[in-house]
């Protein structure tokens, strides 16, 4: 199936661990029910309160390599030592039926969904300075020092693909980033390829083609 063709839209969000992705798409999805999460799957262990098929479908390697085997992601990676990946199925049978998607995925699975899926929007996210990075990684808690350290080496070459990405969005101020994310989602939903594919009977019966 060509998903140039779905009604519905894929965005996919990617940052440096700790740069507030997940906070700006949970606070994005609040704010829009159109939006919807695909969870991924990883071969890592639940950390604080996290739930098995809410943040993630948390799977032994043995299982990981399954999917791998079959097909059954779009996109998966290596990131800090783990494996995450993005079901192929989850994401077309939402955007099949209008719906949009946004995926929290590294910049390498981001590069490998738009060569999957050329109308794909994808989003960096950039921390003010690596100051303010290191600081909200400490704070955050979860992480020991060593892997902070790690995290914030990591950063370097990951915020360097943001390049390769079509919006980047400084999260400074939450609100302003949050504004910014809320733009870009309704900016895409606008555009004339996306209009087309969504309202394709006001196209019809107004013999645009």
């Amino acid at each position: 199936m060509n998903m140039d063709t779905y009604p519905g839209n894929l965005f996919v969000v990617a940052a440096p661990s700790g740069a507030g992705k997940s906070s700006l798409v949970k606070a994005l999805m609040e704010l829009d029910s159109r939006v919807q999460p695909s969870v991924s799957h990883t071969n890592r262990d639940p950390r604080g309160q996290e739930k098995h098929g809410r943040e993630y479908y948390f799977v032994s390697n043995e299982e990981f390599d399954a999917m791998v085997q079959a097909g059954a992601f779009v996109e998966w990676a290596h990131v800090h030592g783990r494996r995450y990946g993005t079901s192929r199925k989850a994401i077309e049978e939402r955007i099949a039926q209008g719906g949009d998607v946004v995926l929290e995925i590294d910049w390498q699975g981001a590069l490998q969904i738009r060569r999957l899926y050329s109308n794909a929007v994808l989003i960096f996210i950039l921390p003010p300075s690596l100051e303010d990075l290191r600081s909200r990684l400490e704070r955050r808690g979860e992480d020991s020092p060593d892997i902070i350290e790690m995290r914030l080496h990591n950063a370097s070459d990951e915020m360097a693909q943001a390049q390769s990405f079509d919006y980047v969005i400084i999260n400074e101020l939450f609100e302003r980033a949050l504004f910014d994310l809320k733009a870009v989602v309704h900016a895409q939903r606008l555009k004339y390829a996306a209009q087309s594919r969504a309202r394709a009977e006001v196209f019809k019966a107004l013999h645009i083609t």
